[in-house]
């Protein structure tokens, strides 16, 4: 089996989420973040986790015992940060970069992504979009409308063959993407993506927690 590693991004402030960070909040027992590690570290995978400054000695004790992890200082921004993981994954013929604040990823889902991308080379997990999405101008005036058949909600895990995310990052390091697939994607390179699930929600504020232990209690 090709090697895999994973970068866990946790390199946020929280700002929406309040004054704690989100990734320590108590989620039905355990931290948030918790649940990712878990997760990889049951299926075999070692995990490079950039994390934010103020969270770095808590992230050390939290994780003292896992051998698998790797806690490092993350950048100034997400796109930086995973540079800086995807640095500490050399070995490595692929790279599986997820949210930390994405607690619920299920491991059929994870494993959906793996079974596609030694075929396809740069793999997401997302969901089709339910919500009709429409396009407004700075007066706030809606300029149209598109069809929801073609429009999906990206998630994470997001999971690319090694060199090339590397060098996507590394080439476009003087702009800002909200995901590592738009740097694939600015590469002129295809991205393909596999069908998630609709409980692999992303935890932004204190609302995302009680919605998450609702959907971890009715498993």
């Amino acid at each position: 089996m090709p090697k895999f590693k994973v970068v866990l991004t946790a390199g946020g402030t929280s700002r929406r989420f309040g004054s704690a960070n989100k990734l320590f909040e108590d989620l039905n027992g355990k931290p948030v973040i918790k649940y990712s590690v878990d997760l990889f570290s049951e299926m075999g995978f070692e995990i490079v986790i950039p994390s934010h400054n103020s969270a770095m000695a808590e992230m050390q004790e939290l994780f003292a015992l896992y051998p698998n992890v790797k806690i490092i200082q993350g950048g100034l921004t997400r796109q930086q940060s995973v540079f800086r993981g995807l640095k500490e994954c050399g070995d490595a013929e692929y790279v599986i970069i997820h949210d930390a604040a994405r607690p619920l990823i299920k491991k059929e889902t994870v494993q959906k992504t793996l079974d596609e991308v030694v075929d396809k080379k740069a793999v997401i997990v997302a969901v089709k979009t339910t919500d009709t999405i429409k396009t407004v101008d700075i007066h706030k005036k809606i300029t149209s409308t598109p069809s929801r058949t073609n429009l999906i909600n990206v998630q994470t895990p997001q999971v690319f063959e090694y060199q090339m995310i590397l060098d996507a990052h590394a080439r476009h390091q003087d702009k800002s993407f909200t995901d590592d697939a738009c740097l694939i994607e600015e590469s002129g390179l295809d991205v393909y993506y596999v069908e998630g699930d609709y409980s692999n929600i992303k935890i932004t504020n204190q609302i995302d927690i009680a919605y998450a232990k609702i959907l971890l209690e009715s498993e």
